[in-house]
């Protein structure tokens, strides 16, 4: 009896010790589908440096905030942003309301599944459509129409759920900013009330801290129920100038990390990173996801439509944000590819 019981913690502590590397390993790397190199370190030396109450440039927790796009940054945006496939399909489905659709354009077009007949008209008349697929809808049935749509629509390249197509290595810096300290804020040129239905489940990011275009809205008591009513008239454009307008009207705070990956996102990364004053000292990252991988996503930059990086990838350099090569130092894209 003895020997068997021995025979077995001997086994069991066997089992420990041939485990105990890759624990090891694991546990010391926050960011395991970074590849090793000067991209993966200089994001770990920053949050180090800010982390350490001995460092020079240490920030308390209070003032680690940290802001990241969604389209491109934290999730794919080829070809046409997830939040416009959602509209086009709201579009086809309200049709049957609106018989005189069929003779309007874009929504001519939408219905038809005419992608360049509907591009054709213009920023004015796309936006009308947009905001007729987002308009004239209580919060819950908004909330409902998104989450059944992502349940069930597919990436038309990937077949891929379009909640599939996160981006894994961002997933962990995500994970890894919020276990040290930061407070963690997507801001999106998409709709505040489209990326609140997804961000806390697929992001870790609670919908108190989703920063978007906004839209008005209004109370009502429908038949006694307290109810918000989604309008037709955009308050906040979350894009360009407007991200950090957004930031100042959301959150209060400068972040000291900025994420994008378009120029969309280089006022963010402007007024996340250059000095406050002549005597500010404040140690920032800005970070600019390139794009590069078109085996294993899509390559894309200055010519895009959706996405395009031209003046912010020039801006780089001088500002010294880290542009994250795609191909390069990503070691895996998509969590289930």
């Amino acid at each position: 009896m003895r020997t068997r019981l021995t025979r077995h913690v001997l086994v069991l502590l066997l089992s420990i010790t041939i485990a105990l590397p890759i624990s090891a390993k694991a546990a010391s790397d926050p960011l395991p589908s970074w590849k090793e190199g000067p991209t993966k370190a200089t994001i770990i030396d920053f949050v180090k440096r800010v982390t350490d109450p001995k460092s020079d440039d240490f920030v308390p927790p209070s003032e680690r905030i940290a802001t990241t796009d969604n389209d491109g940054t934290l999730w794919s945006e080829q070809p046409l942003y997830f939040q416009g496939l959602w509209a086009l399909d709201r579009i086809k489905a309200l049709a049957k309301d609106h018989p005189e659709w069929t003779q309007q354009e874009p929504y001519k077009s939408a219905i038809a599944g005419d992608m360049k007949g509907m591009m054709a008209q213009g920023k004015g008349p796309l936006l009308k459509m947009l905001m007729a697929a987002h308009s004239d809808i209580t919060a819950e049935e908004f909330a409902s129409s998104v989450s059944d749509w992502l349940a069930k629509s597919h990436h038309p390249k990937t077949n891929m759920l379009y909640t599939d197509m996160v981006y894994q290595p961002m997933l962990e810096l995500l994970d890894y900013l919020r276990a040290n300290g930061f407070k963690v804020f997507i801001v999106s040129g998409g709709g505040i009330d489209f990326l609140r239905v997804f961000s806390e489940e697929r992001y870790g990011v609670p919908p108190e801290q989703v920063v978007g275009t906004t839209a008005d809205a209004k109370y009502e008591l429908r038949d006694g129920i307290p109810t918000i009513v989604k309008e037709g008239n955009i308050t906040l454009i979350d894009d360009k100038g407007g991200k950090p307008v957004g930031i100042y009207r959301h959150i209060g705070r400068r972040p000291i990390f900025a994420a994008g990956n378009s120029d969309g996102d280089m006022a963010m990364l402007q007024y996340t990173t250059m000095a406050r004053n002549a005597d500010d000292k404040t140690p920032t990252l800005g970070l600019i996801v390139h794009h590069t991988d078109a085996e294993r996503e899509f390559a894309y930059d200055r010519k895009s439509s959706m996405g395009k990086l031209d003046k912010a990838l020039d801006a780089a350099a001088e500002q010294k944000w880290l542009v994250v090569d795609m191909k390069g130092d990503w070691l895996k894209v998509f969590p289930k590819k």
